[in-house]
């Protein structure tokens, strides 16, 4: 049997997802289980959604009381195996059976004790493992725990950073009234006098990782770090930035079920999809004409400013543009009246569907995401299998994927811009435009966009290795 790994995470595909977090959590252990090194299972939050899709599959294991300040809440375990992987779920109708995810009042309380159970839960499980690896903020507390009580002899802990202005602040006063631990690990856990779930996850964690090697350098910086810059320079040696990968069963155009003209590489069958979803949003049909998209959150992160400085402008070029996302109402409310200045030209869907998305991906030329900052960004991998050229600013993980298209050398898979400068976006889009115009660049651009492969093997490869070194420090010591 290889070495035991438990995923800590507040959310996983397939039961439950709100982000690119539950692709990665539900992504990596199943490539990791396909070899014999490592034992990797999930544990995860038993939300109302899970309960109603997957209860029927459960098996009860045990149930433990998780101290939580002055009261006990008891927490039931259920488990059950899914695509070879297994994965555990902590129970409790008070902090879970409620729809949705997050955004409660309690959220703070509610993943400390759920990080409080994981930790009740590891000596009563048949499991006990090597490595406990937390992923965000939700289950930092989880790496702080087992650094304190030692529930498992000799475990190491990784913590896995996947957008860090998210960090889960608790007031400082709930130290008292929902943690039960000597109040000397009080600093491992405060930040700013507040309490960051965040900074206890990299205070205490063996070693850190983040989700693309450029977004690993930023994060140090005072620009990116979202105000935890400093802590890194005691902890630069345990960083290390590994990217992620997607998975090419789920997004693959010669089967997902979602598009009338599964490809590989025809520019051809591309050209069909792209007529069929011209005439799904009204746009006039006409394949040749250069197909641009966005799939994104409308929020600021997304480059949705940029945005609005130059779409009117771009859109005088003989173009289609399609936008789907939801989010901030300034955007949605801006991109409902570019529709509307735009007819014929853009088509503004403020919601999601998942099914038409594919169809977007399928027919575009080009995806654009002009991030502000992008931890990794999943959107511009998909893009890629898609066989779509990105346009992207040069930042986190999509400077680390996507390579500027080079016309002399005939090199790069997608055009992109360093600057958080709407200027510099109007003229990637514009370059972009004179090479599709271009037969020769063109081809030589879609042969480096066909060769892209952003599997999970080899990050995979990267934890296993990352795992590896952390058993090897254990036996070094």
């Amino acid at each position: 049997m290889g070495k035991k790994i438990l995923f800590v995470a507040s959310e996983c595909s397939p039961f439950v997802k709100t982000g690119g977090l539950a692709d990665v959590v539900g992504s990596l252990p199943q490539v990791l289980n396909k070899n014999e090194k490592t034992d990797v299972r999930v544990i995860l939050p038993l939300y109302q959604e899970i309960i109603e899709k997957w209860m029927d599959q459960m098996e009860l294991v045990t149930s433990v009381l998780v101290p939580v300040g002055w009261r006990t809440q008891e927490a039931n375990i259920y488990q059950l195996t899914h695509n070879g992987t297994h994965y555990y779920f902590i129970g409790n109708d008070y902090y879970f059976a409620r729809r949705g995810v997050y955004g409660y009042y309690d959220d703070g309380e509610r993943f400390v004790f759920f990080c409080h159970a994981v930790i009740e839960a590891l000596p009563v499980l048949d499991f006990k493992p090597d490595i406990l690896h937390a992923h965000d903020w939700q289950a930092g507390l989880a790496v702080a725990f087992a650094k304190i009580s030692e529930p498992v002899k000799n475990m190491k802990t990784v913590f896995t950073i996947h957008n860090i202005k998210y960090q889960g602040i608790i007031p400082r006063d709930a130290f008292e009234e929902l943690f039960n631990i000597p109040l000397e690990h009080v600093g491992g856990l405060e930040w700013n006098g507040l309490l960051n779930c965040m900074k206890s996850g990299i205070f205490h964690a063996d070693k850190i990782t983040t989700v693309s090697p450029t977004y690993a350098e930023e994060i140090k910086t005072p620009y990116y770090g979202e105000g935890l810059h400093s802590i890194f320079a005691d902890r630069q040696n345990d960083l290390i930035g590994i990217i992620n990968g997607i998975d090419l069963d789920e997004y693959n155009p010669m089967t997902d079920p979602h598009i009338s003209s599964n490809y590989k590489y025809s520019r051809i069958k591309k050209k069909e999809n792209k007529e069929i979803l011209q005439e799904r949003l009204g746009l006039p049909v006409d394949s040749d004409k250069p197909l641009y998209v966005m799939i994104t959150r409308l929020v600021e992160q997304k480059g949705l400013h940029l945005v609005q400085s130059i779409l009117d402008e771009f859109l005088q070029e003989d173009i289609q543009f399609v936008l789907l996302g939801t989010g901030d109402y300034e955007f949605e409310n801006y991109c409902y009246h570019a529709e509307e200045r735009n007819k014929g030209k853009l088509v503004s869907y403020l919601g999601f569907d998942e099914g038409l998305a594919r169809q977007i991906y399928a027919a575009s030329d080009f995806f654009v995401m002009p991030s502000l900052f992008e931890p990794c960004g999943l959107s511009q991998l998909i893009a890629l299998q898609y066989k779509a050229v990105p346009i992207v600013r040069e930042t986190g993980g999509l400077k680390d994927t996507v390579t500027p298209f080079d016309e002399v050398n005939l090199t790069g898979n997608g055009f992109s811009f360093a600057n958080y400068n709407a200027h510099e976006l109007l003229y990637a889009l514009r370059y972009s435009l004179e090479t599709y115009h271009d037969p020769d660049k063109w081809a030589a651009l879609i042969k480096n966009v066909n060769k892209s492969n952003f599997s999970w093997n080899e990050s995979a490869r990267e934890y296993a290795n990352l795992y590896q070194s952390l058993d090897e420090s254990l036996h070094n010591a």
